[in-house]
């Protein structure tokens, strides 16, 4: 008799489009490590939701630092993340369970203090770049050093998942265009929260193709997305894409958002204390490795020290890097109010 793993995998083959990436075919570094009630896809789904480089993403900047209980962090980013994906996987007939897996884990390897804290790093090494540390925690570091055992198609899909990288499967082009999506209308919504934009303030494209209610332009983007990719494979392979008129419109929403948002001085002064705190934490633990966590010391033989404090400060939340920060540099100082203080 069949398990349920078996019955799933083979309901795939008859559900799926022939292009989408089945769960069967999946592949790992690793042993197998079968499941008789879940794919290999809904284990990798599970094993990235349990880890603690997951849990870490809820204290960890989207956008705003100083953000109250309605912005979003990471974790909320991933979740939004891994809902556009399935919508687009599922209307496109392939394997929701890989592009959730791969949404979930695509943040992990995040620095704290969102792209601040990514170029601050890679300013101090020279290179850093947070979807190669998202594939190195869950092939490397996650379990103690055992890491996470996920298939390649995960891997792919969450070390290629920003720039101008391509993912080998469908699934993980569509995470790519997803994290965009969420993004850029998700901190649009927040920033109109913040005061710092307002809905009149986006360029004429993008008020006409797209909207300007976040949600409006989320299913703007989205369908856009699912006619376009559907109609791709007509003259040959199918592929995650954009109509030109709704991606002209996305370019254009990117830039501004760079521009108004990302690398603007009403932020400036937040980006700067938060390179401060990690260059100093970074400077610190290179001088007095012996006083990082006894895992990180113990890496030291395999990767090198510089590794092992790089993975330590990139691996800290936002409020665990400033509770960090003062405890090794703020004097512990407390005035008390007598007579003599005034």
């Amino acid at each position: 008799m069949d398990t349920i793993r078996e019955r799933t995998e083979k309901q795939e083959y008859q559900i799926l489009a022939p292009d989408a990436a089945k769960s069967r075919e999946a592949k790992r570094t690793g042993a197998p490590d079968l499941c008789p009630f879940r794919t290999a896809f809904q284990r990798d789904r599970d094993r990235i939701l349990h880890s603690k480089s997951f849990r870490r993403l809820k204290h960890k900047t989207q956008v705003y630092i100083m953000s109250g209980d309605h912005y979003r962090t990471r974790m909320t980013h991933s979740l939004e993340v891994a809902q556009i994906s399935r919508t687009i996987a599922r209307g496109l007939r392939l394997n929701e369970d890989l592009t959730e897996a791969i949404a979930l884990g695509h943040d992990v390897g995040h620095t704290p203090f969102g792209h601040a804290g990514e170029a601050a790093i890679a300013k101090l090494i020279g290179h850093f770049e947070h979807n190669e540390q998202s594939l190195r925690i869950v092939e490397f570091l996650e379990r103690n050093g055992r890491g996470l055992n996920l298939t390649t198609a995960v891997k792919d899909g969450i070390v290629n998942h920003s720039g101008q990288r391509r993912a080998k499967t469908l699934e993980g082009r569509i995470v790519h265009i997803a994290d965009r999506i969420a993004y850029l209308c998700h901190d649009y919504d927040d920033s109109l929260r913040a005061g710092l934009l307002r809905p009149e303030d986006l360029p004429a494209i993008v008020k006409c193709r797209a909207g300007t209610a976040h949600s409006a332009m989320i299913t703007a983007f989205v369908a856009n997305v699912i006619t376009a990719s559907a109609s791709s494979g007509e003259s040959g392979q199918r592929d995650i894409i954009m109509t030109p008129p709704l991606q002209e419109a996305m370019d254009a929403f990117r830039a501004f958002m760079f521009e108004r948002i990302y690398h603007s001085a009403a932020l400036m002064h937040e980006r700067e204390q938060a390179v401060f705190v990690l260059e100093q934490l970074f400077h610190y633990f290179m001088m007095h490795f012996d006083r990082l966590p006894m895992e990180f010391i113990e890496r030291e033989e395999r990767w090198g020290r510089r590794q092992a404090v790089v993975d330590y400060v990139a691996g800290l939340t936002d409020s665990y890097a400033v509770l960090l920060f003062n405890d090794i540099f703020v004097p512990p100082v407390g005035l008390r109010m007598t007579e003599k203080s005034f």
